[in-house]
């Protein structure tokens, strides 16, 4: 009898249409510059954490993310701060850890933005962990996303690489 129901026209426009309604409610793979802000908000993050210019985005399921900008470029929040052509984070809710891909200048040098936390949106504050010491700044720095102007090799050699000074040997 089971056999007989699942032959039915019926069940397989119930497991065709539960199918459909699954799938929609699981995060896209990949996505567009527009809706990277909006998933930055979801996530209790500002939209501004991230340029304008975003080419596409991919997050996987354990929270990796992968932003793709067009090129490397400069942005200017509080101080100055440098995109690369990707850069990489796990999203969890209220920040971004394990950043790769953004620098922030300090007293003229190009620091690794670490991790990025927004631990209580009520105080107005958002921390930038950048490796040799923490940041608070106003989340309203971060409201709109920034333009950010594109930048060729100039720059490139004075970003500190994640692999730091004992490759240079």
């Amino acid at each position: 009898m089971a056999m007989r129901f699942l032959n039915r026209p019926q069940f397989t426009l119930l497991s065709l249409s539960a199918c459909l309604v699954l799938s929609s409610l699981s995060p896209p793979a990949a996505s567009q510059s527009s809706s990277i802000h909006d998933l930055l908000r979801s996530r209790g993050l500002p939209a501004g954490l991230l340029p304008r210019e975003i080419r596409s985005y991919t997050l996987s399921g354990d929270g990796r993310l992968e932003v793709f900008l067009d090129g490397p470029c400069l942005a200017k929040f509080e101080n100055r701060v440098f995109f690369d052509s990707v850069v990489k984070a796990n999203l969890t809710y209220g920040s971004l850890n394990g950043v790769v891909g953004l620098s922030q200048e300090e007293l003229f040098l190009w620091l690794p933005v670490k991790d990025i936390i927004v631990d209580d949106p009520g105080s107005g504050l958002i921390l930038f962990d950048i490796g040799v010491a923490h940041k608070q700044l106003s989340l309203s720095l971060f409201e709109d996303p920034p333009d950010c102007q594109p930048q060729q090799g100039v720059l490139m050699s004075h970003v500190r690489k994640e692999k730091g000074f004992g490759a240079r040997r």
